[in-house]
């Protein structure tokens, strides 16, 4: 799959494609069904499939303090749209320019003179421009013009609930990720690489890989059973999503991982952190000996956990 970095990347050979546009954070069920719409008008076509992401959101450029927790990475987004099947990404940087950008220029500047789009497929609940003031119909409306097609895919629900990236981050905050899963179509996973931190785990005797979640919130914010994916194997794991009280009392995320019986050193490398069951909250603890008979408590909820349910492949 071939990611362009911005519109001024943008080649002749690039002229001439099936688009949608979104923040498919998450890339679940819903967003699937519009990227099968995608997919299989690219092949009707015969034309590539493009899928255009800004980055910041723009929700997290107007408010970054108050913006959604953020379900995906822009590369954990990149990975399961390749997975798909997608064929390019517009990765468009959402700045001053794109938020006074009217709904007609954003059209002609992205839709028309960037990709030359043939079909466009969208959400129900398609916004875009300056004051989200395009939507469907403006975009229909100028297609009559333009010379491409614009469908709306249907809503999709799971046991009755329509699916969101709204409904996904609340069942992701209760730990319900059976649920999270049915809405997904997969296990929910956070990936990253491994970077050195303040090495207190090895201190205390529970060494952890420390990843960057790159993101200004995250959905999760405890301690869980996981699963660590490196290369083709997948290890038992205890994760832990938050702010490191006990130690740092910080304000930024961070995600640590202690893989159960493992001793390698994979510092650089990047891991998958597929997350099973939450074992309970972060907690501020009195010490850090306090913390330490904590986590190896954690350890023992998890490894009852993998000796009770096969180890998932």
């Amino acid at each position: 799959m071939e990611l362009i970095r911005g519109l001024h990347n943008l080649r002749e050979r690039h002229h001439g494609s099936v688009v949608t546009i979104g923040a498919f954070d998450g890339v679940h069920r819903g967003h699937q069904a519009v990227i099968s719409d995608l997919l299989g008008r690219s092949r009707e076509f015969g034309l590539p499939s493009t899928v255009i992401l800004f980055e910041p959101l723009p929700r997290e450029y107007f408010a970054p303090v108050q913006s959604p927790p953020r379900l995906m990475s822009f590369r954990e987004k990149f990975m399961v749209l390749r997975h798909l099947g997608v064929d390019r990404v517009l990765r468009i940087r959402f700045d001053r320019r794109f938020s006074i950008m009217s709904a007609h220029e954003f059209i002609e500047s992205v839709f028309v003179k960037g990709l030359g789009a043939r079909y466009i497929v969208v959400g129900e609940d398609l916004r875009f421009g300056h004051d989200r003031e395009g939507n469907i119909d403006l975009a229909r409306e100028a297609g009559e013009k333009y010379g491409y097609e614009v469908k709306a895919t249907s809503t999709v629900e799971v046991h009755g609930e329509r699916v969101s990236s709204t409904r996904l981050r609340a069942v992701l905050g209760a730990g319900d990720f059976e649920a999270a899963e049915r809405m997904l179509g997969r296990p929910y996973f956070m990936t990253g690489k491994v970077v050195y931190g303040r090495q207190l785990g090895t201190t205390i005797g529970v060494p952890t890989a420390n990843l960057a979640l790159h993101r200004h919130r995250a959905p999760l914010a405890g301690v869980y059973v996981a699963e660590v994916r490196i290369g083709g194997r997948l290890l038992p794991a205890v994760a832990n999503v938050g702010t490191r009280p006990t130690v740092d009392e910080g304000i930024k995320a961070n995600l640590e991982v202690h893989i159960l019986d493992f001793a390698q050193n994979i510092y650089g490398r990047t891991i998958d952190v597929i997350f099973r069951r939450q074992i309970r909250d972060e907690h501020k603890f009195a010490s850090v000996d306090e913390l330490r008979n904590r986590i190896a408590d954690d350890i023992e909820v998890a490894r009852a956990w993998f000796a009770a349910r096969p180890q998932t492949h």
